[in-house]
Formats: structure tokens, sequence, C-alpha cells
């Protein structure tokens, strides 16, 4: 544990993922700086090689299990960690790479690979909290770096991070956006999907893909409802929640029920 003299030291982790969530921590240049003399950053592979060891006082986790290696390898990030924060559709919800638990995994190999027996791998990709408790979750693909901040600052200052709940439809009302499903009939997750982008996709005049995952309480039957009310078929509804966060409970619960 930390004395009075040390700094509190954070240590940064990479499973299976694309390291967009680590980018935009090294985007925060400013305010990384502006904490450089309150924090250690003690394990960060993506901006150093100098390694310190734990404990640690905050773990942010990027990246799914998709390993027997790496499912041991997170049991032991945290027992080092006294705070483990998820970070990114990854960590939080599998990733894209879940794509592959509504497959067979062995079929797959033996048709993208020449040998497949040398894998190692599981037959899903799961998120960080499938394996060990999560004192936070930050979702996003790839992560609100302001946000990424936020929840860094509250952790280190023994408070909540201040993280909106709220869909993605508040955000276009607040920029102004004309309602896409409503101007356009575009399919838009942005009732169900957390806010955090700043709506970048309908400013565009262009659906939501749920990149930030499913907002608290999501009606995602009333959603799917609304679709097939508009016309657009199962196939298409069940594959619009399989996507960067397809894996988290209500986007699976509401593919599978379109999954004929």
């Amino acid at each position: 544990m930390s004395t009075a003299t040390e700094k509190p030291k954070l240590a940064v982790w990479k499973f299976a993922s694309c390291d967009g969530c680590q980018l935009s921590l090294l985007d925060c240049e400013d305010e990384l700086l502006a904490v450089a003399d309150a924090i250690e950053i003690a394990n960060f592979a993506e901006a150093t090689r100098r390694v310190v060891d734990g404990p640690y006082e905050l773990s942010l986790v990027e990246g799914s299990i998709t390993t027997a290696h790496d499912a041991e390898r997170i049991r032991q990030v945290r027992a080092q960690s006294k705070f483990l924060v998820t970070i990114g559709a990854c960590a939080t919800a599998g990733g894209i790479q879940a794509l592959r638990n509504w497959r067979d995994v062995a079929e797959m190999a033996s048709v993208v690979y020449a040998s497949p027996e040398v894998l190692e791998t599981l037959a899903t990709s799961t998120p960080i909290s499938d394996h060990v408790p999560v004192d936070f979750e930050l979702r996003g693909c790839p992560v609100n770096k302001k946000q990424l901040v936020e929840v860094v600052l509250a952790f280190l200052h023994r408070r909540k991070p201040l993280v909106s709940a709220h869909s993605v439809c508040l955000e276009c009302k607040l920029r102004g956006n004309p309602c896409v499903m409503v101007a356009h009939g575009a399919p838009c997750l942005g009732p169900v999907t957390q806010a955090g982008c700043g709506a970048i996709c309908p400013a565009y005049n262009r659906a939501c893909f749920g990149c930030y995952g499913p907002m608290e309480s999501p009606n995602t039957a009333a959603l799917s409802a609304q679709w097939s009310a508009m016309g657009v078929p199962d196939r298409d509804i069940m594959r619009a929640y399989r996507s960067y966060n397809g894996y988290a409970s209500p986007f699976r619960e509401e593919s599978d029920k379109h999954d004929h």
C-alpha cells in the first residue's frame, strides 16, 4: 500500500484489443501533465518500457479475455490492484471479437488458418467482469478521453465518477440534430445506447452504431418493435445489435430474439 510519501501507482494493462482506448489515454497529454506530480505511471507498455512492481492504486484494463493465459493474468492484475477499471467495449462487453461467441471457433479456425492446431484460444471472448470483480466500467469504442480523465481523478480522490448514463438521444437534442429515425427512416441505436460520443454519427445524418454500449435500463424491445414497423427485417435487427458491444447482456438478449 502507498505511504504518505509515496505517489499512488497507476497501471494500464492490455488484453485482446486494438489499443484504441490506450491511445485515448495518450491523447490526454495536457491532462496527464497536470496530474503527473500526483501519480506514478507504473505500468503502461503503450507509453514506456519502464515497469514498476505493484501493488497498484488503480489499474485501467483494456481488452477482452480470449485465452486461458489471459484468464489467469487478469486474476494476477486484480490481486495487485486496489481499484480496477475496465475501459472500452472489449473490456466491458467482449468487443467485436465476441462475434465468435455465436459461432463454432474450431470450424472458423480450420477455414482461416493453415495449421489451426497451433492456436491456443478460448471458444469465447468475454468481458473482464466475467473473470474478476470490477470497480467501474467505462464504455466506448474507443472511450471518451474526457470521461477517462474524470474516472482516473475520481478514483484517486475517492469519489464516484461523474459519467452520464443517459442515451445518445439526449446528446442529439443538445446538438440540435434532427432525429435520423424520424427524418430519414434510419434504424438508429441511439435510444438504447449510452451517451459519450457527442452524437457524432447522427450529426452527419447516420444512425448510431451503439459504440458506447447499452445505456442504463435500455428498452431494446420497444426499439426493435419500432424498427420492425419501419420495415427492418429481423436479420438486420439482429446484426445491428451484434456489433462492438454485441455481447453486452441487453444487446445480446435482444439480438437472440431475432436470430432465426
